[in-house]
């Protein structure tokens, strides 16, 4: 996995006239002997593998205009919470994947489960949340779009991304901690229903959950492309299959067919 160097990203940022263009802020290193911070989030204006390899590359027009994007913002800030906690690298989605190539976007997605499970914390940033404490009732007024929960519960992608981490801290919009998934287990089982003990463990083969329940858990939830609403549960289900983007919800009939394949847990055939 391709990882960002803490430091590198916090130092360029601050000395940003007299950093070189051969800045090196990303660097593949192994998930099982390093230790790093991941980040979960909802995704808006973001900076993608080039602009964050090539910053110092373009113009300065242009780098002001990447610097100034929100999702420019979210990784300085996270990398400067991930410092402060003493990590010193950092994986996040958006800049750590290459997507010009399919083979490194396709394992990306099929070692994905395994990246936040390996992870030493994972940082949500909740960018809809003003409040300095954790939303603990639905709030149609502010999150109406969203089952009057933050955003960030709503999407399909996010649901392994709580629970496959041993630790996760969550952050409002001004990167204030308001709160981790083991003080908050009651809450969270009541937005996604999601029983404590699988929040707890991070674990959903074994007996803790069949097959159906799972799919319950990410039935209302929503994915920008429809293959991510299979792609994003392969890990949960310990599965893999490549990517095909473009074959729509055949997707999901791949997925039920791979589950099929390894398990002999018939409350599939509900879904």
């Amino acid at each position: 996995m391709r990882l960002l160097d803490v430091g590198v990203v916090i130092d360029r940022e601050r000395n940003i006239q007299r950093a070189g263009p051969k800045t090196k802020v990303l660097e593949r290193l192994d998930d099982k002997t390093t230790k790093y911070a991941i980040l979960s989030h909802r995704w808006g204006t973001e900076v993608d593998y080039d602009e964050m390899t090539g910053l110092m590359k373009m113009d300065e027009q242009d780098r002001d205009d990447v610097r100034q994007r929100d999702g420019y913002q979210k990784i300085v800030k996270c990398c400067e919470q991930v410092a402060r906690d003493g990590y010193t690298r950092l994986w996040i989605d958006t800049c750590c994947i290459d997507k010009r190539s399919s083979a490194e976007l396709s394992e990306a997605i099929n070692s994905m489960y395994r990246w936040y499970r390996n992870a030493q914390r994972c940082y949500v940033y909740l960018g809809d949340v003003d409040e300095s404490t954790f939303p603990t009732e639905q709030d149609f007024s502010k999150f109406g779009k969203s089952n009057g929960w933050p955003e960030w519960f709503s999407r399909g992608w996010t649901l392994q991304e709580l629970i496959a981490p041993k630790e996760v801290e969550f952050f409002n919009k001004n990167w204030v901690s308001i709160g981790t998934k083991q003080d908050l287990t009651s809450t969270l089982e009541d937005i996604t229903r999601i029983p404590s003990e699988v929040l707890r463990s991070g674990r959903v083969a074994g007996g803790y959950s069949s097959v159906a329940q799972i799919m319950s858990w990410a039935a209302d939830r929503k994915t920008t492309r429809v293959e991510d609403r299979a792609y994003s549960l392969l890990g949960l289900f310990g599965v893999n299959m490549p990517m095909l983007y473009g074959e729509g919800s055949g997707a999901f009939q791949r997925l039920q067919l791979e589950i099929i394949r390894v398990s002999s847990d018939h409350s599939i055939l509900a879904w």
